[in-house]
């Protein structure tokens, strides 16, 4: 994090002397002064060389570098903003919905009931909101209960959690459990669950004759915001880790020890899992758009799980400072980037898709996953 925030400072401070060696150069026009800035700002020290004709003169940066270079002051400026200067916008009311439904531990038998209980508490949901004024989360609500819908749990309270199953759970033979990142709530919840969709659809087409899927979307933590001091931090993730590992075991006991369960993390997701990764009964687990996970290795994650990772060619994560820094007593950052070769893990190809796409239909990256999904390791690109 220091050093996103240094290098702005760092480009800040170097424009200003370019500015300042222009001016006094004594540089007859502006096409030598702006030579002379493209160089740093400084003349070149007399060596007796002639120095290289215009013609000569390297050509300017590609745009790309340039925008890059751009979009790590504005990263690096909205870091030291959010951690300075806490937001201070005014709250969301909090939206009235009723207790989630209380229903024991589900199994493979009971998975029908928990099913109709959390569809009628998102219905009752849906009221409540809708008597409340407000018209989005209580078409939210609605959607969430529709008698095609399966949860595992509900909680309309609040930003919301849900935990939606799509596939038979109780017979599947490979299961994908997905766990997203910062601003997903109940009012962004379809675009989590496009991507779920898109991959349980994936896994249908891809699988092998009598292997059977599912796929997990779980919302089961409170996100942080993306702009937040709360998503600088592992605080969410630390109180998400513990449901995380409590979930796993509940599905494990619904699947069977026949099943293989593999965990796909995103973005902030990925520090949710690695703090709930130390013993989980999980094949593999990706990181994919990640900032960091908290942890320094694969090996740091304590897990007998295969670890993979991604990033994608247009992913602005990639601006995002790898490390870990110490302000007013608190870990700012999230350490080594997963997809580094100190990381460790299996770094698989994404494509060039950006922040939000890796689980899109017809991606790299999503061909990838269900690959891994799959068990068929030996099929995935490598970057």
């Amino acid at each position: 994090m220091e050093t996103g925030v240094r290098a702005a400072a760092e480009d800040g401070a170097d424009s200003s002397r370019s500015r300042c060696s222009c001016r006094s150069s004594g540089q007859p026009g502006p096409r030598s002064c702006g030579q002379s800035c493209r160089w740093g700002g400084s003349r070149p020290k007399e060596s007796g060389t002639r120095p290289a004709p215009a013609s000569e003169t390297p050509p300017p940066k590609p745009k790309r570098s340039r925008t890059r270079k751009w979009r790590r002051a504005a990263l690096a400026a909205l870091i030291t903003t959010a951690v300075v200067l806490p937001l201070s916008a005014a709250t969301r009311p909090e939206i009235p919905a009723p207790a989630p439904a209380s229903l024991a531990p589900p199994t493979a038998a009971t998975l029908d009931k928990a099913y109709a209980a959390n569809r009628a508490n998102a219905a009752a949901a849906s009221r409540m909101a809708a008597s409340h004024g407000d018209n989005k989360r209580a078409a939210a609500d609605r959607a969430m209960a529709t008698p095609s819908r399966h949860f595992l749990s509900f909680d309309g309270r609040g930003a919301g959690q849900a935990t939606e199953v799509f596939g038979n759970l109780a017979h599947a033979d490979r299961i994908a459990v997905l766990v997203p990142g910062s601003d997903t709530s109940i009012d962004t919840y379809d675009r989590f669950r496009a991507g779920a969709l898109a991959l349980h659809d994936r896994l249908t087409q891809q699988a092998p004759q009598g292997t059977r899927t599912a796929v997990v979307a779980w919302l089961g933590y409170k996100t942080p915001g993306t702009i937040s001091t709360t998503v600088l931090t592992t605080d969410r993730a630390d109180q998400a880790a513990p449901h995380l590992r409590e979930f796993m075991g509940e599905l494990r006991r619904i699947a069977g020890q026949k099943a293989n369960i593999s965990l796909l993390c995103h973005s902030y997701g990925t520090v949710v899992c690695a703090r709930a990764a130390a013993g989980l009964d999980v094949q593999d687990i990706a990181f994919v758009g990640s900032p960091g996970t908290s942890a320094d290795s694969a090996a740091a994650l304590h897990t007998r799980a295969r670890v993979w990772a991604a990033r994608g060619d247009d992913d602005w994560i990639q601006e995002v400072p790898h490390t870990r820094a110490d302000l007013f007593g608190t870990t700012i950052g999230f350490g080594t980037d997963p997809v580094s070769p100190a990381f460790g893990a299996h770094v698989f190809a994404a494509g060039p898709g950006g922040h939000s796409d890796y689980f899109r239909p017809g991606s790299v990256s999503l061909a990838n996953l269900t690959r891994i999904v799959l068990g068929d390791t030996k099929e995935v690109t490598r970057a």
